[in-house]
């Protein structure tokens, strides 16, 4: 069972499914399966109210798997990933960010930009060679 901001997805949402990982643990790699993959059906959940959940369907979709196989043990990596989901579903129920006023520069900021490139080509002019 994990939770994210209060909202509860019980384990019978989550589905895990191990391997054999190609990261670190020499020999023990080739005999354990330490390599984690966390499956979370979104679209069948009911853990989400449903404005938040259409908001996490349209930044994720319908299904969410996260892997972790960085760990030798097979607990860390299972802690791992759901961490990483926890962390993925906080981010996708963020509220839209508000949309950019367009707004003009003003005259005395245009004025500024016209005498900094003044300036810089003036900079430039002199760092040529000497006109005789």
């Amino acid at each position: 069972m994990i939770t994210v901001r209060g909202h509860t997805v019980p384990d019978a949402e989550l589905s895990w499914r191990f391997s054999r990982s190609s990261g670190p643990g020499g020999q023990h790699v080739n005999t354990s399966d330490t390599r984690v993959q966390l499956s979370f059906d979104l679209a069948a959940s009911e853990a989400f109210p449903d404005e938040v959940k259409e908001r996490m369907l349209t930044r994720l979709g319908d299904q969410v798997v996260v892997v972790a196989a960085e760990h030798r043990s097979q607990l860390r990596n299972r802690r791992t990933a759901e961490d990483r989901l926890v962390e993925l579903l906080e981010e996708a129920m963020e509220p839209p960010p508000r949309p950019r006023v367009a707004t003009r520069p003003s005259k005395a900021s245009q004025r500024r930009r016209v005498e900094r490139k003044k300036q810089h080509g003036q900079t430039k002019r002199l760092r040529g060679r000497p006109e005789d």
